[in-house]
């Protein structure tokens, strides 16, 4: 039963690799003899990290400086991968924007003040980002005789809507309430139809897609706002930075083979109620 789990020699590709979750992420991988390739903006964050996990699981982990809205950068990366691996077997689309804070100047994460220009760039880096990833790093995952997996991180709000009374102040009037922008819940549920696709595009080749649906992580937030926001949660508690490893792990391994095409809640039952 412990072989289910292996992911020795596995070449697992990471996006957004040097936040709290996708470093969480490449250690689970790394634990389980998996080879994380760290791909982010910060070359010099990936590339350290990368380091600590080949010192502390002895696994040929690799941090690259990739932007994953440019085509071209991706598709030099598989090159290199392919040279020095010989093989890509599985890729994390985990890279994301997140902003909730208001400018200084309005409160532009309400639709009426949102701009064009972050919704683009929001929609490039969660969306786009993830189909670039799918079309360069999947399709070499097809190439594999064994196939691999696709694993796309979604979110609770990929499922249900933000409860904007969380994010409400008093003293503060309706048109200056900050809310959760509406670019993550666009980019979340994209994920999800992302992955039903991907799940029959190359399944004759063995390669399975999946969605996690993570909730929030309690991370120095506001007591306030976690005060709250666990009343919405049967668990009455936001997630650890660990508790979703064992699931991640679980996804790309050979322990869930059957398992293609699955939108997967990790939430403390949060989207149950």
């Amino acid at each position: 039963m412990k072989d289910l789990f292996n992911l020795s020699g596995k070449v697992i590709i990471i996006t957004g690799a040097a936040g709290l979750l996708g470093k969480k992420h490449a250690e689970v991988i790394a634990a389980y003899g998996g080879n994380p390739i760290l791909l982010d903006l910060s070359l010099n964050s990936v590339d350290e990290y990368a380091n600590e996990l080949n010192n502390k699981y002895g696994v040929k982990s690799a941090g690259f400086m990739v932007d994953i809205t440019n085509e071209s950068q991706i598709e030099n990366n598989v090159k290199k991968l392919v040279d020095i691996y010989g093989k890509i077997d599985g890729l994390v689309n985990n890279a994301s924007i997140n902003l909730d804070k208001p400018s200084e100047e309005g409160n532009t994460t309400r639709i009426e003040n949102f701009a064009l220009e972050a919704w683009n760039k929001e929609i490039a880096v969660g969306l786009s980002g993830a189909f670039l990833c799918a079309k360069h790093y999947g399709y070499q995952i097809s190439q594999n005789p064994n196939g691999g997996s696709i694993i796309n991180i979604s979110s609770d709000l990929g499922l249900i809507s933000p409860d904007q009374r969380l994010y409400m102040k008093s003293n503060v009037s309706d048109e200056q309430q900050s809310v959760k922008p509406v670019t993550y819940s666009v980019v979340k549920t994209g994920l999800i139809g992302l992955t039903r696709y991907l799940a029959t595009y190359w399944a004759e080749q063995n390669v399975r897609c999946n969605a996690m649906c993570p909730g929030g992580v309690d991370n120095n937030l506001p007591a306030d706002f976690l005060k709250n926001v666990v009343t919405r949660i049967p668990l009455r508690r936001l997630a650890k930075v660990n508790d979703y490893q064992s699931t991640l792990l679980w996804m790309l391994s050979d322990a869930s083979s059957y398992l293609n095409g699955a939108i997967i809640p990790v939430d403390g039952g949060r989207t149950a109620w």
